[in-house]
């Protein structure tokens, strides 16, 4: 058991401490929000939208257009007609699979090696004292793969691949040491305000960039470019406004890391692993917190579902165009922003996990309502992508907040990483219920309707967890309200 209220705990070092000057806090603050705001393109344009949009489209049409590059049948069915492209073989390190699955594939990879990366990058994060500059490279790294997109075409999409790796990379490692600087500007008592705002700030960034892709993506041929370019474009773009605004936060934060002692010689990266290893160890000493982390990859991972199988729900079981759906992913963004500034002024007064608990009854009403969307009224749709967005950024917001006062002094980059791994290891679970239910009743309403089990879950987990109590035995000082 740790001592409590000194600040310290087993395993850990003295945290850094939040300038006394209100002032200075106030303009890191509004340093970190700009991170959120720089970053929040990668996953909303080059993920979302057009990564799912492109990637599998220019490695089918090279497919059909070069079969024989990789020994594969041309691209016919069985009557010699062409086929659907996405249902076109390509071929990639021996391995032969549908064109239509590259995404997936892609996006898993990438998955299973930010779990490798991750965890190290935070024990290096928590004992270097250039966090800042650790920042700065891996922003720097994914913004550059994002706009090394721009090349990739009908004859190159395996530079996508590794462009696409790099990207995840880099945003995953940088968000992990964005999360832990958390501490280093806020006080306890600031940290739900902060966290939402800073949330709902990279909605409002991710919509404004997205809008405006999306305006360019639509009306590409006034320009006189192909739908192709254009989206290569926005690649460009994403990664222009990823690097150029992760310049303010470099410049506004301060290092406040302590010195974790001599290192007896050896290097940053093995040091890293031996601090990772510590904290593994001692992290036994902290069920509390372990338990609202796997309280909080429950129902992320619903909400993660439900962001990721609103499109398909609307067009495969609403049946709406292209248009509907471009209009209700900014819907969402731009409701996000408004949603995560309300949570913060809302926890400010209830207490951060009322907050998250009554958010999450929301997602539950949400999510039922989305089982009685009638097919083709799209104003009903709009409605629940609202209701989606009012409610997205402030949970999680809230989430990563309130996750912070649990941690151990010194170690917020590495449980922080803990975090985010969790929270990709997990995220298969939602949608292959999703595609288990569709496939086994036939429609994607019970599919939906499945995914309430997620925030129910997470309701009762939270609910239970005395979060007083997991501040106080990681050696953190409590907030007022809570």
């Amino acid at each position: 058991m740790s001592t409590v209220g000194n600040g310290s705990s087993p395993g850990s070092s003295p945290g850094p401490t939040p300038a006394a000057d209100a002032r200075q806090r106030r303009r890191e603050q509004w340093g970190w929000y700009f991170y959120d705001w720089a970053n929040s393109t990668f996953y909303t344009s080059v993920i979302t939208v057009f990564g799912a949009l492109y990637m599998s489209s220019v490695a089918a049409l090279d497919a059909k257009s070069h079969p024989e590059r990789n020994g594969l049948t041309p691209c016919v069915d069985e009557h010699g007609v062409d086929n659907n492209l996405v249902n076109c073989d390509i071929s990639l390190l021996g391995l032969t699979f549908p064109a239509g699955s590259l995404w997936g594939y892609l996006l898993a990879a990438s998955t299973v090696i930010q779990v490798l990366i991750l965890p190290i990058t935070g024990a290096i994060a928590d004992r270097s004292q250039n966090k800042k500059r650790m920042l700065g490279f891996f922003a720097f790294l994914g913004s550059a793969a994002s706009a090394l997109l721009f090349f990739v075409s009908e004859d190159r999409w395996e530079l996508g691949v590794a462009l696409y790796m790099l990207g995840n990379i880099g945003y995953g490692a940088s968000i992990v040491t964005y999360y832990s600087f958390l501490p280093d500007i806020a006080t306890p008592d600031e940290r739900d305000d902060v966290s939402s705002r800073g949330w709902a700030f990279g909605y409002l960034g991710g919509g404004v960039a997205l809008a405006a892709q999306l305006a360019f993506y639509l009306s590409h041929e006034s320009f006189g470019i192909s739908e192709s370019m254009a989206v290569r474009i926005c690649y460009l773009t994403s990664g222009l406004w990823w690097a150029l605004f992760t310049i303010i936060p470099l410049r506004r934060l301060t290092e406040r890391q302590a010195p974790h002692g001599p290192e007896h010689g050896a290097s940053v990266l093995k040091a890293g692993f031996v601090e990772l290893r510590d904290t593994l160890r001692a992290a036994k000493a902290f069920p509390l917190t372990l338990a609202f982390l796997g309280a909080y990859l429950v129902f992320t991972d619903g909400i993660s579902t439900v962001v990721s199988v609103s499109a398909q729900y609307g067009s495969e079981e609403l049946k709406f165009g292209n248009e509907v759906l471009i209009a209700t992913i900014l819907v969402i963004q731009f409701v996000a922003y408004v949603g995560g500034m309300l949570h913060g002024l809302v926890a400010r007064r209830w207490g951060t996990k009322k907050t998250i608990l009554a958010s999450l009854v929301v997602w539950m009403v949400v999510v039922a309502s989305a089982y009685f969307i009638e097919a083709g009224q799209q104003f009903q749709f709009y409605a629940v992508a609202a209701g989606i967005g009012l409610v997205l950024g402030g949970t999680n917001a809230l989430s990563r907040s309130l996750y912070s006062q649990m941690i151990p002094a010194g170690k917020e980059a590495q449980y922080y990483s803990l975090y985010e791994i969790g929270e990709r290891g997990t995220s298969w679970l939602g949608p292959l219920l999703f595609a288990g239910v569709g496939q086994a009743t036939g429609s994607f309403r019970y599919a939906i309707i499945a995914l309430l089990v997620f925030f129910v879950v997470g309701f009762v987990l939270v609910a239970l967890i005395p979060v007083r109590r997991a501040i106080a035995e990681a050696g953190n000082p409590e907030p007022s309200v809570l």
